[in-house]
C-alpha cells in the first residue's frame, strides 16, 4: 500500500476525492489532507454515513480508505466493504 508522502494541502489532492467528497468531509470537520490522513478513514466513512449522507456506498467507502493508502477505489472495493462489515455487522450495502 502506498500512502501520499505530503500531507499539506487540499482534500482534493488526494487520491479518488473529488470536490463532492470533499464538501461532505468538510461537513465533519476534515478540512485538509493532514486533518484525513489523522483519521481512521473507516471511523471517516461511518461518521460521513451517520452524520452526511446515509446513502454512502461500497464504492465512496473505497474511495475513502484509497485516499488514505493511495489505492485505486475500484481496485480495493470488495475488501474494504468485507473490512466494514466486520467492524459494522449490522450494515447492510446497498447498490453502487
Amino acid at each position: 500500500m502506498r500512502k501520499p508522502a505530503d500531507t499539506r494541502g487540499k482534500l482534493t489532492d488526494l487520491p479518488n476525492i473529488g470536490k463532492t467528497t470533499a464538501a461532505k468531509l468538510e461537513k465533519i470537520g476534515i478540512r485538509t489532507k493532514e486533518d484525513f490522513l489523522k483519521r481512521d478513514p473507516y471511523d471517516v466513512f461511518h461518521k460521513l454515513r451517520k452524520k452526511v449522507d446515509p446513502t454512502l456506498c461500497r464504492c465512496a467507502l473505497a474511495g475513502i480508505v484509497g485516499a488514505k493508502t493511495g489505492e485505486p477505489w475500484h481496485v480495493i472495493t470488495k475488501r474494504t466493504a468485507e473490512e466494514y462489515k466486520k467492524r459494522h455487522p449490522r450494515h447492510k450495502w446497498g447498490p453502487c
